[in-house]
């Protein structure tokens, strides 16, 4: 009898162990997804918790979007997109050091570095103003963000932790870090406005990569904590002003939230502004460049001259010498001893990428796109460091030295130009496609840019660094003007804008540079705010059209002020109605009607822009103009996604962004080696102008694999458009 009770007691522990060790099991395989909804998420919540108590539901956003951020194992999340509420599955992924004052004293040595600290000529610290950076997480720990770190939210693992992503958890990650530091470090190193505080949203995960959703719900807990600027040094390539990240800025704009965003890094072609940059109440900010001294490659016996972009967290380029230059790819185990490595763009990160060069003896990288244009990539991870300059190239440069790789004599020289205070060529412009709004806003220094990063201080460039300092002017202003509105301080800081010239002495054009450079102490210091000074007067078609435009000026002095335009140049098809002078009483504000007639058929078609001259006694403001006659040269399609479903092993998800009314939009699969047909792959009739998307059944999708895809639109005049992407199908 007692052996039998003691058979059955072992059997029972070691049931129980057997059922606590799957739990256990159960608990490690936790994931993290976020929903969107239709109704109230409050509801929802309560009817998870009812009848889904495995399924914890970590936080509820009904600001700015309806959704639902949830925690469980895969297979009781997978249950989620049968509920008839959740419009929407997106999964949460993808998307203590000690430095000295000698290391900071020695990157702020490096030649051609910007402090963001120059920027700031002003009296000001941005004290006591909260400011919230979406990005990738910061490094709180840092001696110089640890004092103005005040708080945050990881959007990738759901906690309360936004550290930048370590090694241990996947690719690493600096930008975030950076991006705090040009607003607020606060040590040797010093930001635009060292004594803001800084709250950290980590809503980009390993490698930099996340969701909009993500993005979204990253925006939705800022505001809730109460912050009074947020900055996105992040976005696509979607030029289109109701992306679902726009639309959120413009909500949290509306919500009394200063909201900063990087225009992109597309330059320097027209419409390469991308979402959220196009948001309309969003201040959106291009790249400037300091005056240094700038690589290029150069052939001598074609003539060819061909533009480097150096990589973020890429050593300076200063070869001496000319190089061989050769084709590498990434599987590739040939020395590479004393040359350039030359390497087309595709899923491979561009840090390994470089990285396999370098060992493999490489002096340099070169990167070019794999589709049009230029771009902008990034070797910083927080790992070790390459130790080798690595630059990117447009698709056209590209193939010209895959071509020349070819010649019997390879080599090429590097060499330098001394550039001016300039605008950066990878700076996106505008306009924006279906609204035609004219960004950036404004521009801010965006070239050789130090700032803090893991570890120590890094010089990183892009639309990202320029973001940053405006949103440290904004908390400048906020200090300086505690009663000042948003739009009040939007105002203030485009009306006292210098606008850019090139090298002719000619003005860039409004779609390049908007307002122009920030001047935070003309801002703060103001006699005079214009609310709204980019006209933009739309798309005309037909014969006549007139429009009229409200300018809403305030005096913020104590005194009358006296205004009046300078009467524009006379231009064919152009008639303006300008007021004549008029005067705003002391801290009072008119709105005041400027219209413009169009002939469109004395006007060529494309883009027509210009500047009016708005004086008060020895002042000049200059306002921007912008309309498109009949057509331009934008895209009529963008931000083409091609997924498996969150949790299922059937379906694909896609999604297509239309900038203009279309009969039908096709996607064609061709052979990349061959450039065969192969199938295809979606047809959608009677598409919408803006996103268009949904799911289709694996079995219709055909062979999974590498893809040269064509997407066609037909519009609605009978007339087609096309543009090629590199897609790859998952299995």
């Amino acid at each position: 009898m007692r052996s039998n009770l003691l058979l059955f007691l072992i059997m029972t522990t070691t049931f129980q162990v057997i059922i606590t060790n799957q739990i256990h099991a159960q608990e490690s395989e936790v994931e993290s997804i976020i929903v969107e909804v239709e109704g109230d998420p409050q509801e929802h919540k309560q009817y998870l918790e009812s009848y889904h108590p495995y399924i914890e539901v970590v936080a509820t956003y009904d600001k700015i979007f309806n959704g639902l951020a949830l925690q469980a194992t895969p297979d009781r999340l997978a249950k989620m997109d049968t509920l008839e509420f959740v419009k929407a599955v997106h999964p949460v992924r993808e998307y203590s050091i000690n430095v000295s004052k000698g290391e900071y004293e020695a990157a702020a040595n490096q030649p051609n570095i910007t402090l963001p600290s120059e920027l700031n000529n002003t009296k000001y610290t941005g004290s006591g103003v909260r400011v919230g950076v979406i990005d990738t997480g910061i490094d709180y720990n840092h001696p110089d963000l640890q004092i103005n770190y005040f708080g945050g939210y990881d959007l990738v693992d759901l906690d309360d932790d936004p550290m930048e992503t370590q090694a241990s958890q996947g690719m690493p990650t600096v930008h975030g870090s950076h991006v705090a530091g040009i607003i607020a470090g606060n040590g040797y190193f010093q930001g635009v406005a060292p004594e803001a505080e800084i709250y950290a949203y980590r809503a980009l995960g390993p490698g930099g990569v996340g969701s909009s959703v993500q993005i979204i719900a990253a925006m939705e807990q800022a505001i809730e904590d109460g912050v009074e600027v947020i900055n996105l040094s992040l976005g696509n390539t979607v030029n289109g002003p109701d992306y679902p990240t726009s639309i959120a800025v413009n909500r949290a704009a509306e919500l009394g939230v200063a909201v900063v965003i990087a225009n992109g890094n597309n330059g320097p072609e027209r419409w390469t502004v991308g979402a959220p940059a196009t948001a309309s109440n969003a201040l959106s900010v291009g790249a400037t460049a300091a005056p240094q001294e700038v690589p290029f490659l150069y052939d001598a016996l074609e003539d060819k001259a061909i533009n480097l972009m150096p990589m973020m967290g890429s050593i300076p380029w200063s070869l001496e010498d000319d190089y061989e230059v050769v084709e590498f790819k990434a599987s590739s185990t040939a020395s590479l001893q004393g040359k350039i490595a030359l390497i087309k763009r595709g899923k491979t990160p561009f840090y390994e990428l470089a990285k396999r060069a370098e060992q493999l003896g490489a002096v340099a990288v070169l990167i070019y796109n794999n589709e049009d244009g230029a771009f902008q990539g990034s070797i910083a991870n927080g790992e070790e460091p390459i130790t080798i300059p690595v630059a990117s190239l447009s698709q056209k440069d590209g193939k010209w030295l895959k071509n020349f790789t070819k010649e019997k004599y390879s080599f090429i020289d590097t060499n330098y130009r001394q550039t001016r205070h300039d605008i950066a060529s990878f700076s996106s412009r505008g306009p924006v496609t279906v609204n035609w709004d004219m960004k950036p806003d404004v521009l801010a220094p965006g070239t050789n840019i130090l700032s803090t990063v893991p570890g120590g201080y890094q010089a990183l460039q892009g639309t990202s660094m320029a973001a940053p300092h405006v949103a440290g002017a904004i908390a400048l202003l906020k200090e300086a003007h505690p009663d000042w509105s948003n739009n009040q301080i939007y105002g203030a800081l485009r009306t006292t804008a210098t606008r850019v010239h090139k090298e002719n002495e000619e003005v860039y054009e409004p779609y390049v540079q908007g307002m122009g450079s920030i001047n935070p102490q003309k801002a703060i210091n103001t006699t005079t705010i214009i609310h709204n000074p980019s006209l933009t007067y739309g798309k005309i078609g037909g014969f006549v059209h007139s429009k009229t435009i409200d300018v809403t000026i305030e005096n913020t002095t104590d005194n009358p002020q006296t205004y009046y335009f300078d009467i524009p140049k006379k231009q064919q098809g152009l008639n303006w109605d300008l007021p004549q002078s008029f005067t705003i009483e002391g801290n009072e504000k008119k709105s005041i009607p400027v219209t413009l007639r169009m002939t469109a058929s004395q006007l060529e078609e494309g883009i027509h822009q210009g500047w009016l001259t708005l004086k008060q006694d020895d002042q000049s403001y200059h306002l921007p103009y912008l309309f498109i006659n009949e057509t331009a040269d934008y895209p009529k399609a963008a931000g083409f996604d091609f997924h498996l479903k969150p949790f299922s092993d059937e379906s694909y998800f896609y999604q297509i962004y239309l900038t203009e009314k279309a009969e039908d939009v096709k996607v064609e699969l061709y052979n990349p080696d061959s450039l065969l047909h192969e199938r295809t792959l979606l047809q959608l009739d009677e598409p919408k102008i803006g996103m268009n998307e949904g799911y289709l059944d694996k079995r219709n999708i055909g062979k999974p694999g590498n893809y040269h895809a064509l997407i066609s639109i037909q519009l609605e005049d009978g007339t087609y458009e096309s543009y090629e992407v590199e897609l790859y199908i998952d299995p």
